[in-house]
């Protein structure tokens, strides 16, 4: 019985052991453990690995599926797992025999993918998109049975290999786009070869040229999006054949034509249709057959005709943005009224007529834009119940009537805007429930009644402007609650009373205007200790008393206070010539400096005769050290040699052009540009220090002659430094900066240009210099993390202002630490706008073309195209805050060959400790966890494709969430002062309390 047992079992092991279901298990149980080893070490976030192990069936572990007969490997599917690794095992997984699905979707794997993967000749389904992916894409020529291939913003770079779909016959879905993959020459002849294709996505990838005829045999296709490319032509007749087209997309390229006839008659099943930004003309007639429409979307073309009344019909249209073409007519009555509508956007157009009154009929909408029309009649009263509204735009037209009521109170709005109509009423008391309204446009109209003090109730207000109205009453004291008031325009008015003391609280107030109303009374001392204000006008009222002091201590790009009923000496800082047109119509003013006042009593009480006495000692002796200087400069300008190429700046005509009030002359610049006043060179030219004779100090920049940039010239030979004719640059950087007011953007007094001499720009002079010199140089202060913090969240509010503040956005093109400059209380000033470009009003794509930028800050996407627009500023300011929290340099050695501080930095996200060793060792230990919350919004601000970037906008909004904790601060400060023991205790205490 034991022997006849014995053999039975030796039988069975003798069995098991050449099973190919054993075997088989076993080999791809350790193809599958090489993948866990080469993943699982940067993926310490997910638990799909713990499945992973020895003791369990392949087919058990997560993510695997296994054929139902043989048990082999026929899925891995790995995609939203929060993977980390650059050193996929292709080699490995390939000789999975069976395995038909490989997806890694949606994780953060980077790295470059081998040849290897060719090898997978099985597949039938490959997914590696949304990855952090380099280089190029291999060859994946062998998958001839693939069906679906996901590799859209892998990020991937280089060629992508086209060829490798010539034998994918049966591929369904080919998804390719968001990559910066090299341009093509002309659109690939072998996506429109793919006859069983009915997903093709193939947005913002470098497609070049014309969409062939060719498409109109993909008859199986249900979506094609080939936004954001190189695309030109016209829109191919052929893709009418496409009749199962659910979604087109070919917004954001340079298409011309007409939209092909009988695009909207056979294309009954298009839902959404976007070819917004080219250059299409001709009118809508074939859209007025594409009833089933949810969303429409042709904006920034050059269309016309009339607006389809057949729109009106559409059951299901959610979105509709029409806006900068030339579209006429009137919108329909039943416009949106029969679907969840979201937004209309038909602005800058010839549209006439009344707004359709019922786009919110459902309770949807959330945006309704129209303004730059020619509307007539009354905003409809349903708009006043429609909670959902976030912007509600009208301005612009000749629109009439009562504002309903409830518009003011629109608790989700973020901006009301309705200036330049013929709007009557006031402003009711629903404004008390406007808690997210934070812009108010309501200028030049006939708007009346008195500014009731619940407005102060609508707290994220940032932007007031009733100028150009007919309000009356006090201004209540109430305003002074809003704080994130920035923007305060009452100016044209009849208001009366006092200015409000109460604006002492607006801290972030910025530009204050209440000219020609009827206020009285004295103006407020309290006006001068806003930190931030910029521009004041209070002219044309009745205020009397005496200038605060406390006003000499603002930095005003504008001050008017003339025609008022103002008395007593100007105060000393503000009695120059440059303010005499400021102070205008008020004769009880006097001043002892402009001649253009009367002169002040010479001692009324204040000055005692001693004091006299010595000032008029001081003056004679300042007077007799000028002279003598004045005579020393003679005689050594005298003894230099004239040179036949040079006569002096001063022989030519200067053009001046200033954009505040000056307190200088052109001679006081002319003479200062001398090589010993150098301090610098810009982006684009030379700067210099100069000193005027009442002690203000400017810096001067001079626009480099275009063919002369290269050579350095001699101090006699200054006539060939400037531009014969004015430079590109200068124009640039002119129109840029006089438009702009803001206290983190560097202040540009005026413009000085000849025509044989060049272009001179005369700024404020920042006697800090910039952040680079503070990281980086001999100059290097001591940063703490306070003060960078506050360095990077004005300098983002800056670009922020230059993105979205302006009339129209402003790109900087060189942003970087030498470009953000330092004032006295280390307040930083975007500068050097010589790259700077405005983006028209009538450009299509949003974008300029010109190369820009300085190495080590210049966004990738200048590899594969030259299209700039403010999503490169943003990388750019993600070097920067990286600079501030490593301390480190763009471009180091350390980081290794072709490689910068980005690549840097993303090679070191393994763990906590190696972040942490990325913070300077000069921040103080307690902060080290702060910066990394500034870290993460870099690496943000830094990512390969511009579309994952962040606007400005919300950069600052997360900078503001990261603000230092003030307890830390003080902490820290209590540690300087305690012994060592006493440090590491306070410490532990802090890291306690706040994490």
């Amino acid at each position: 019985m034991t022997t006849t047992y014995h053999l039975f079992f030796v039988a069975f092991v003798a069995i098991g052991l050449t099973s190919p279901l054993v075997v088989v298990s076993y080999d791809e149980r350790e193809l599958l453990m090489n993948l866990k080893t080469a993943l699982a070490k940067e993926s310490s976030n997910t638990k799909v690995f713990d499945s992973w192990n020895p003791n369990n069936s392949v087919c058990n572990f997560t993510g695997i599926t296994c054929d139902d007969s043989s048990s082999f490997v026929q899925e891995i599917d790995l995609s939203r797992q929060n993977l980390g690794g650059s050193m996929i095992p292709f080699d490995s997984i390939c000789q999975l025999r069976l395995l038909q699905k490989l997806s890694f979707g949606f994780n953060n794997l980077h790295g470059s993918v081998s040849k290897d993967l060719n090898k997978c000749s099985n597949l039938t389904y490959l997914d590696l998109g949304n990855n952090l992916f380099s280089g190029p894409m291999p060859s994946i020529s062998s998958m001839s049975s693939l069906r679906y291939l996901y590799v859209n913003t892998s990020g991937f770079q280089g060629a992508f290999p086209w060829d490798s779909l010539e034998n994918m016959k049966d591929l369904i879905v080919l998804s390719v786009g968001d990559n910066p993959f090299d341009q093509t020459p002309k659109f690939p002849k072998q996506v429109v070869r793919l006859l069983k294709l009915q997903w093709l996505y193939m947005s913002n990838c470098s497609i070049k040229g014309e969409i062939p005829s060719g498409i109109g045999d993909l008859t199986d296709l249900v979506n094609f999006e080939a936004s954001s490319n190189f695309i030109t032509g016209e829109i191919p007749a052929e893709i009418t054949k496409l009749v199962n087209l659910w979604q087109l997309e070919a917004y954001n390229n340079d298409l011309t034509g007409k939209l092909p006839v009988g695009l909207g008659g056979n294309l009954s099943k298009l839902e959404f249709f976007d070819v917004s930004t080219n250059h299409l003309e001709g009118d809508l007639s074939e859209v007025k057959y594409m009833s089933n429409l949810k969303s429409l979307q042709l904006f920034e073309n050059e269309l016309t005709g009339v607006f389809p009344p057949e729109i009106g019909e559409f059951k299901y249209l959610v979105n509709l943005s029409l806006y900068r073409n030339k579209l006429t007519g009137t919108l329909p009555h039943h416009l949106g009224s029969f679907s969840d509508f979201n937004f209309i956007d038909v602005s800058e157009n010839f549209l006439t007529g009344q707004i359709p009154p019922d786009m919110c009929k459902n309770g949807k909408m959330t945006a309704l834009l129209i303004l730059q029309n020619s509307f007539t009649g009354e905003i409809p009263g349903t708009y006043g119940e429609c909670k959902t509204l976030m912007r509600f735009r009208v301005s612009n037209n000749t629109l009439s009537g009562v504002v309903p009521a409830g518009i003011w109170g629109l608790p989700n709005a973020e901006i009301i805007d309705i200036q330049m109509n013929n709007f009557e009423g006031g402003i009711t008391s629903d404004i008390q429930n406007a808690k997210t309204l934070g812009q108010i446009f309501a200028a030049h109209n006939r708007l009346s009644g008195e500014l009731l003090p619940d407005i102060s109730k609508a707290t994220s207000l940032n932007v007031i402007d009733l100028s150009h109205n007919q309000f009356t009453g006090k201004i209540p004291e109430t305003i002074g609650e809003l704080k994130q008031l920035g923007s305060l325009h009452l100016d044209n008015n009849k208001f009366s009373g006092e200015i409000p003391k109460s604006l002492r609280s607006c801290e972030s107030l910025s530009d204050i205007n209440m000219a020609y109303n009827s206020l009285s009374g004295q103006i407020p001392a309290a006006l001068g200790w806003l930190p931030t204000l910029n521009t004041l006008n209070l002219s044309s009222n009745l205020l009397s008393g005496q200038i605060p002091s406390s006003l000499s201590s603002l930095r005003l790009s504008l001050l008017d206070m003339s025609h008022n009923r103002l008395a007593g000496a100007i105060p000393e800082s503000l009695s120059i010539e440059a303010y005499n047109g400021s102070f205008a119509g008020n004769p009880g003013l006097c001043s002892q400096k402009v001649t253009y006042f009367r002169r002040c009593a010479s001692y009324s009480g204040g000055v005692s005769p001693v004091i006299r006495t010595l000032i008029t000692c001081f003056s004679v002796g300042s007077a007799v050290i000028l002279v003598l200087l004045a005579y020393l400069c003679y005689l050594k300008k005298r003894s230099q040699k004239q040179d036949d190429e040079a006569r002096s700046l001063k022989d030519d005509t200067w053009n001046v052009k200033s954009f505040h009030v000056l307190n200088f002359m052109e001679d006081d610049i002319l003479d200062s540009i001398r090589e010993e006043n150098m301090i610098g060179k810009g982006g684009s030219g030379e700067v210099y220090r100069v000193s005027l004779k009442n002690g203000v100090e400017l810096a001067v920049k001079h626009i480099w002659n275009s063919d002369s940039g290269n050579s350095k010239k001699s101090k006699s030979k200054i006539k060939k430094h400037f531009c014969k004719q004015r430079s590109l640059e200068f124009d640039t950087e002119v129109e840029t900066l006089s438009s702009i007011r803001h206290v983190n953007v560097v202040k540009l007094y005026s413009s000085i240009t000849s025509q044989d001499f060049g272009s001179l720009l005369v700024y404020e002079y920042l006697p800090n210099g910039s952040l680079w010199d503070r990281l980086h140089t001999s100059k290097k202060l001591g940063l703490d993390w306070d003060t960078r913090y506050e360095i990077a969240l004005g300098a983002a509010k800056g670009l922020e202002y230059l993105h979205h503040g302006c009339e129209r956005p402003v790109i900087h093109r060189d942003v970087k630490s030498s470009n953000i400059l330092l004032d006295e209380h280390l307040k930083p000033r975007i500068a050097d706008f010589g790259l700077a470009k405005i983006v028209q009003t009538d450009t299509t794509n949003g974008s300029t073309h010109v190369i820009a930028g300085t190495h080590g800050y210049i966004a990738p996407e200048y590899g594969y195209t030259y299209k700039v627009n403010e999503k490169s500023d943003v990388y750019s300011f993600g070097v920067v805050l990286m600079e501030l929290v490593t301390g480190k340099k763009p471009i180091e050695a350390e980081y290794g060959e072709n490689k910068d501080i980005v690549y840097w930095v993303c090679s070191k996200l393994n763990n906590k400790e190696s972040v942490l060793s990325l913070v300077d060792s000069s921040i103080l230990e307690p902060y080290k966890e702060e910066t990394i919350k500034v870290l993460k919004i870099a690496i943000m601000c830094t990512s390969k494709l511009p579309a994952l970037r962040p606007t400005m906008r919300r950069v600052v909004k997360m900078l503001e969430e990261a603000k230092p904790c003030k307890l830390l601060g003080i902490i820290v400060s209590k540690d300087k002062g305690d012994d060592d023991g006493k440090k590491e205790k306070d410490t532990t205490f802090t890291q306690n309390v706040l994490y």
